[in-house]
């Protein structure tokens, strides 16, 4: 079967992404540490999820990455708490975004997965980059997904390319998705805070919480809020 590198943190879009790909490639997953408050559970829901899906899975440190952020996923800074009303507000999601932004770290990821898919011959690496945040993550656009398989194409020996299926979606359509696949987003987890349940005031908690609620879906993993 033909092989993949899933970029896998445990939350919604990367699984429902992964998920798109399951039955026509053997996924081999990779969560990174880059001493994110939300590490331990991302990495229990990247867990439970590879043992359900039957993906192999793997763990990468990057202390270095978490020596030279200064973002409020991995220092004492406070995690931004927003409204619904915010999450559709340019200037207030911006500056959501920019306190939880991590330097470079989808190029750092990307670049790690593209080293990885050449050493175990995978054809593809999987990303749960969106539209929605896209709208204040540049590394989550189009443009940047576009971009990097140019650079792959230039930079690599190997026909890898990134796969991005969520990237023309919002959360919502990217629930629907996952409905549709059977993908296991009950066993996801969103929070940035790292709390057991999800807190649900966090911007990515937010997010989730809208799509669900919107679609009238139950979402079955829990929040404190």
């Amino acid at each position: 079967m033909k092989k993949a590198i899933s970029v896998l943190s445990g939350g919604l879009d990367c699984t429902v992404a992964t998920s798109v790909y399951a039955k026509d490639y053997e996924i081999h997953a990779i969560t990174f540490n880059y001493g994110q408050k939300a590490f331990k559970r991302e990495l229990k829901a990247a867990k439970e999820i590879c043992k359900r899906m039957n993906w192999t899975h793997e763990v990468i440190d990057l202390d270095w990455l978490s020596k030279i952020s200064t973002s409020s996923l991995n220092t004492s800074e406070d995690i931004p708490e927003v409204s619904l009303d915010d999450l559709d507000d340019y200037d207030k999601s911006s500056e959501s975004a920019q306190s939880v932004w991590v330097p470079a770290r989808n190029m750092v990821f990307t670049s790690i997965a593209v080293s990885y898919a050449e050493s175990i011959g995978a054809e593809i690496i999987i990303v749960g980059w969106d539209a929605e945040e896209a709208a204040t993550f540049p590394d989550n656009s189009k443009e940047f997904l576009e971009t990097f398989n140019e650079l792959i194409n230039v930079g690599s020996p190997k026909n890898i390319k990134i796969e991005a299926p969520a990237i023309d979606l919002n959360k919502e359509e990217i629930v629907e998705l996952g409905v549709e696949l059977g993908a296991p987003m009950d066993l996801s987890y969103s929070c940035y805070k790292g709390t057991d349940k999800q807190c649900g005031v966090c911007e990515s908690c937010m997010r989730r919480k809208r799509a669900f609620e919107k679609l009238n879906i139950k979402d079955l993993s829990e929040y404190e809020v």
